[in-house]
C-alpha cells in the first residue's frame, strides 16, 4: 500500500541487481507529483576495459533501457515513457561520465511538448558532467512543440579539460504535416557549455511567434528544423571546422555554418526545410567528426 501522500519510491539500477547504489537517493515527491516531476541520473565509470554504470536512478516517466557495449564504450537510449511533456511537468536529467569512460546516449524518439492552458511552461533541465579522459556522445532527437505549447529548454555541458564530446540536438516548428508550423505559445532554449569552469558557448533564445515573426530571414526563414552540433576535442582546430564545413556544404538544402568558436571547440548551426535533408547534414556531420576527430571510429551511432 502506498502511503498516503508520498510517492513510491524510485528503484535504482543496483537494487534491480540485488545490489545497493553507492549514491544516496531519496524519493521525497507528493503522489501528485508522479509522472510530472521527476529526475534521472546516470553515473558512467570505467572498469577493467569497459564502460559501465556507476550509478542509475529514475522516476518515471524516464526509464533506463538496457547498456550496450560498443568496444569499450557503452551506448543507452534514455527512454521518456509517457506521451510527451505538458505544461507543469519538470523534468531533470544529470549524467556524469568519470575519467576512461566513454558514452554514448540517444533519445528513443522525439520529445513532444503539448498544449496548456495560459501561461504555464514544461520545464526541461540537463546537466552533463565529463571528467579528464572521459568522453561523451550524444545525438538527440529533435523537440516537437505542439500549436499552444509553452517549453523552457536547458542544458549545462561541465567538460574538464581533458575531456572529449560530441553533442548535436535539434528543434522542429511543429507539426508541419498538421499545418502546425510555428504555432506554439513559447520555447526558451538556453545551451552553455563550460571547460573548466569557463564559459566558452552560450546559445539562448526564446521564440514566441504571436510577438515576432520567426519567418523572417534573421531568425529560421524558410527553415522548419533547427540544429545545433557542438565538438570538444584536443583535434578540433580551424582546419577541422573547414573540413566539417566542406562536408555540410555537400547536402542540398541545409544552411549551416562551422566555426572553431573557442579553442579546442568547434560549433555548428543548421537550418533545413526539408526533415530527411536535416536528418542527412546531421548524420554527415556524427560520421565525420567520429571518423576525423575521434580516436575510435566504432563509435558511431548505430541506428
Amino acid at each position: 500500500m502506498i502511503e498516503s501522500g508520498r510517492a513510491p519510491r524510485a528503484v535504482t539500477a543496483g537494487e534491480e541487481r540485488g545490489t545497493r547504489s553507492p549514491h544516496i537517493v531519496d524519493d521525497r515527491r507528493d503522489v501528485r507529483a508522479v509522472g510530472r516531476r521527476a529526475r534521472l541520473e546516470l553515473v558512467f565509470a570505467y572498469r577493467r576495459g569497459h564502460t559501465v554504470i556507476a550509478h542509475a536512478y529514475a522516476e518515471p516517466p524516464f526509464r533506463i533501457g538496457q547498456c550496450f557495449q560498443i568496444g569499450s564504450a557503452a551506448y543507452l537510449i534514455i527512454v521518456c515513457s509517457g506521451p510527451g511533456v505538458f505544461a507543469g511537468d519538470d523534468l531533470q536529467q544529470s549524467v556524469r561520465v568519470e575519467p576512461g569512460a566513454c558514452v554514448l546516449l540517444a533519445s528513443q524518439s522525439a520529445l513532444q511538448a503539448h498544449p496548456g492552458a495560459g501561461s504555464i511552461t514544461a520545464q526541461l533541465h540537463h546537466r552533463y558532467t565529463v571528467a579528464d579522459e572521459g568522453e561523451l556522445h550524444c545525438h538527440w532527437d529533435p523537440l516537437i512543440p505542439f500549436a499552444r505549447a509553452r517549453l523552457s529548454h536547458r542544458v549545462d555541458l561541465d567538460m574538464a579539460g581533458g575531456s572529449r564530446m560530441y553533442w548535436s540536438d535539434a528543434l522542429m516548428s511543429g507539426r508541419s504535416a498538421r499545418g502546425e508550423d510555428w504555432m506554439f505559445s513559447e520555447v526558451a532554449h538556453e545551451l552553455r557549455l563550460r571547460v573548466d569552469g569557463s564559459l566558452k558557448y552560450l546559445e539562448r533564445y526564446r521564440l514566441v511567434p504571436e510577438q515576432r515573426a520567426v519567418t523572417v530571414g534573421p531568425i529560421a526563414g524558410d527553415a522548419r528544423y533547427l540544429g545545433t552540433t557542438l565538438v570538444h576535442h584536443a583535434a578540433a582546430t580551424a582546419a577541422a571546422a573547414e573540413a566539417l564545413q566542406q562536408q555540410l556544404d555537400q547536402v542540398s538544402d541545409v544552411r549551416g555554418g562551422v566555426d572553431l568558436v573557442a579553442p579546442n571547440v568547434i560549433a555548428v548551426r543548421l537550418l533545413g526545410r526539408h526533415g530527411a535533408r536535416f536528418r542527412t547534414a546531421r548524420a554527415v556531420l556524427r560520421a565525420h567528426a567520429a571518423n576525423e576527430l575521434f580516436v575510435a571510429p566504432q563509435l558511431q551511432f548505430r541506428r
